[in-house]
């Protein structure tokens, strides 16, 4: 039920902080069966339409593929050097391809360039086999990952993204996504940006034909099938600000750059990302009882950035509530009270801040004076 709410409050936002835009910098009218628009930082839907929508999400698969991969690199279980035996089950993969020869021992450095910069489904196969034996263990893996990072209206039947009744994502998901490997795979991410990649004495060029075009944009993910239509997870980076778009069934390869583009200057031109509190900086004291010290420094565990209507700063409004009484021993870390935001005096959100130091229990003095002064209170 809390994460429900979390979820209809930040979509409520993005509706409040539209209606507060200054003259001249509305969305304009944007071509897609679905589409959002994310903040990176604050993580705040700056626009959507049917985003909740289940669609067919086409080679936007392979970010699942890619996640599953890159956490394999980081546990070791992988290695970018490793030498992949190719099968006749990837080589003979439908679709786009990055010209594999079975038998053929690419290592996973090549496979994952051939995944990402040539949407190869070759390649997709012939890394899921790398990681898990078959493209099927492999398939339980992404859905547990889409499970564990709460992609509620996501299932996977294969890693290529070839049509299937029972496979699908949104593109609310696909963005949440998206930004899982921005944040989490830093060091593969510049992947997503490369133009063209050339193997096999072929060179195929990036679909995201946004690349170049804006010199901003680094990325992410074109997808197409019959029944998908044309479908461009893009990402780009702005005067320290980033920006994730997804559109669905765009209409045609042209229609997809078009609208992406729309959605990624919207959401530039009209918002500023504001950075309230740095990961570690005290928000309040609040008052302990039972401690070994009266109050303790509470914040966030991470950098807390918010995104609202370009030059309207002042009409947000933050008021601390305490989970009082907090009663010592308390943790670094733990939970002791909420940040409740408003904007034009509605709701913006809700946000756990937390203790960012460790409280003691008291000595045997101070307990008692503080249980009477509790039941006094």
């Amino acid at each position: 039920m809390r994460l429900l709410a979390a979820a209809v409050l930040c979509l409520s936002c993005s509706e409040i902080c539209a209606q507060a835009l200054p003259a001249g910098t509305q969305l304009p009218p944007i071509s897609a069966r679905s589409y959002i628009l994310l903040d990176f930082q604050s993580g705040k839907v700056l626009a959507s339409r049917s985003a909740e929508l289940r669609v067919e999400p086409a080679s936007l698969t392979k970010l699942m593929t890619a996640y599953v991969v890159f956490d394999a690199l980081r546990q070791k279980r992988l290695a970018l050097t490793q030498a992949v035996t190719v099968s006749e089950k990837a080589w003979r993969a439908p679709g786009s391809r990055m010209f594999l020869e079975v038998g053929s021992q690419p290592i996973v450095e090549m496979l994952l360039h051939g995944m990402v910069v040539q949407s190869g489904n070759d390649a997709s196969i012939a890394l899921a086999e790398a990681v898990a034996g078959t493209e099927e263990a492999f398939v339980e893996l992404m859905n547990r990952e889409a499970a564990r990072l709460s992609l509620r209206d996501t299932r996977f039947q294969n890693a290529t993204g070839l049509p299937h009744p029972l496979h699908y994502s949104t593109a609310a998901d696909l963005a949440a996504l998206a930004s899982a490997i921005i944040r989490e795979f830093p060091q593969f991410f510049p992947m997503y940006s490369l133009r063209e990649y050339r193997y096999n004495d072929i060179t195929q060029y990036n679909r995201n034909r946004l690349l170049g075009r804006d010199p901003f944009v680094d990325g992410m993910k074109t997808g197409f099938t019959e029944s998908a239509g044309f479908c461009l997870v893009a990402t780009a980076r702005r005067q320290g600000r980033r920006l994730i778009s997804v559109v669905i069934d765009a209409g045609s390869d042209s229609g997809r750059l078009a609208e992406s583009q729309k959605l990624l200057n919207y959401g530039f031109e009209a918002f500023d990302t504001v950075k309230l509190y740095s990961r570690g900086q005290p928000v309040h004291e609040l008052a302990v009882w039972k401690g070994g010290k009266d109050a303790l420094k509470a914040g966030f565990a991470h950098d807390f950035y918010v995104t609202i209507p370009r030059g309207l700063n002042d009409r947000l409004k933050a008021q601390l509530e305490s989970m009082q009484p907090l009663l010592a021993p308390i943790y670094a870390g733990e939970r002791v009270g909420t940040l409740r935001l408003t904007f034009d005096g509605q709701p913006y959100g809700d946000y756990m801040v937390v203790a960012l130091e460790n409280i003691g229990i008291a000595n045997m003095f101070v307990r008692p004076w503080h249980s009477l002064r509790l039941l006094l209170d």
